[in-house]
């Protein structure tokens, strides 16, 4: 029987690796360089790709104070961190933290809340998310229009520590330490929790949406009943537009139940740009001067008009995911195989075939290989925020997607994983791994130098 076992297991990693190139489906894009995470789908209709370029221009180009002439794109702020989408998520990549003390922050933010301390605390944290710091509210924005004061600054210190390999092969780590500054409008909270997020890469957000919850659902183990030392869970969240509990899949803790709210979420966030789902300014009843700054409300219509809101959507659903290279390289042949081997895949879940939808039919019933289960994880003291978001715990991350991985640089000019960019290398990401990925964490450093090359090649052809 093991026999048999080993046998199947091999051939279905040998079937899953000759189709994984086309790693989102026929939505696949061969294009490389810089502009390999901004291609449409590549099944995607000619007059779609018009659409598509709509939402495009207005994740592109900067909003502006209102009032202005530019009407469909004024409302910035009154505080905000970027004037921009493509200023975070850099040509629809991933952002970075400050690398030095005069690097600026605007392709991060930092989450702020406060801890739950009543019963009542605990349950409107898990229904309805994280309760926001009194002053300063949800995330610290570190940018305002004239006339308001921004709410303070953020600066990062990298502390470097080395890690050392069974063979004697070394590699450097460093761990940030962020530090908030400049504070406008008073203290912080006791009981202030903060969270860095750098904001990740674009492609294939819409084929993950469109995989069936109960898809996602059926990785699920909680109370790790099969005993592999994996219990991923699924976060709950708030659907504003339905007004009930859903399954999250956005964001670094699964804190969004779709892609709609995701956008109009970061655009209220990070932007200061109200929308129907987002109504009020990200202001605090101790930001005077913020609460009354002038915006860019119609009186009809909120800043972020629902067909712009529904163009940056069709848009942020179609970025294509660039194709596998060297596939057939037998390095790379071998890393997939050690990446099973050793775990990975327990998480980084290989393959989903997405929903059927009418409505999207270039995503629909697409066999995609995004590496994720989007489940929430526990990695570990190393890596802990200790922020609660619904039912995420301080040490819990929902698993990213993989594909993409060696497209970073080109795209990007540094590769900054994990939540808050610490990882320069795949290597070091995979290095900083705990909790319940520490026995694949602890396989990988077990491995030969031949093989972990092999295993960092296969990831790195993503």
């Amino acid at each position: 029987m093991r026999t048999f076992c080993f046998i199947s297991s091999l051939f279905l990693a040998t079937a899953v690796s000759a189709e994984l190139p086309l790693t989102g489906g026929k939505t696949t894009t061969k294009q490389s360089g810089t502009a390999a995470f901004s291609q449409p789908a590549a099944n995607l209709p000619l007059l779609d790709k018009v659409d598509f370029s709509v939402g495009n221009s207005f994740f592109r180009n900067p909003w502006v104070v209102a009032p202005s002439s530019t009407t469909a794109r004024d409302g910035l702020g009154p505080v905000f961190n970027t004037n921009g989408c493509q200023n975070c998520h850099i040509r629809d990549g991933r952002g970075h933290a400050p690398m030095s003390s005069d690097d600026s922050a605007v392709s991060m933010l930092i989450r702020l809340s406060i801890a739950p301390q009543t019963d009542a605390d605990i349950v409107q944290q898990q229904q309805h998310g994280p309760i926001p710091e009194p002053t300063y509210g949800g995330q610290l924005q570190d940018v305002a229009i004239p006339g308001v004061l921004p709410e303070g600054k953020i600066s990062v210190q990298w502390r470097e520590q080395t890690f050392t390999y069974p063979d004697g092969d070394t590699v450097t780590l460093r761990r940030p330490e962020f530090k908030i500054s400049q504070l406008a409008y008073g203290d912080f909270h006791e009981r202030v929790q903060t969270s860095p997020r750098i904001a990740p890469q674009m492609i294939g957000l819409g084929l993950l949406e469109q995989i069936s919850a109960n898809d996602i659902l059926a990785h699920e183990d909680p109370d790790d009943e099969d005993n592999d030392g994996v219990s991923g869970k699924a976060n709950r969240v708030w659907d504003i537009r339905t007004q009930q509990t859903t399954l999250g899949r956005f964001g670094w803790k699964a804190g969004m139940p779709n892609l709609e709210q995701q956008n109009a979420g970061a655009f209220n966030g990070d932007i200061g740009i109200t929308s129907a789902l987002f109504p009020t300014e990200d202001c605090t009843a101790a930001q005077t001067a913020c609460l009354d700054a002038p915006n860019g409300d119609t009186g009809d219509e909120k800043e972020l008009q629902a067909d712009v809101l529904a163009a940056v959507t069709f848009y942020s659903r179609h970025l294509a995911v660039p194709i596998q290279r060297n596939h057939e390289d037998p390095n790379v042949v071998k890393g997939f195989e050690l990446f099973n081997d050793i775990g990975c895949s327990a998480c980084h879940v290989t393959t989903y075939t997405t929903a059927k939808n009418p409505s999207l039919p270039a995503i629909s019933e697409q066999t995609i290989h995004p590496f994720t289960d989007l489940l929430l994880h526990d990695m570990g003291e190393a890596l802990a925020d200790n922020r609660e978001e619904y039912l995420a715990s301080g040490l819990e991350w929902r698993t990213p997607p993989l594909w993409g991985l060696g497209y970073l640089q080109e795209v990007n000019e540094q590769i900054a994983l994990l939540h808050d960019g610490r990882a320069q290398s795949v290597e070091e990401a995979i290095l900083w791994h705990g909790g319940e990925a520490l026995p694949s964490q602890t396989r990988f450093t077990q491995l030969t130098a031949q093989d972990r090359h092999a295993l960092l090649a296969f990831l790195n052809s993503l």
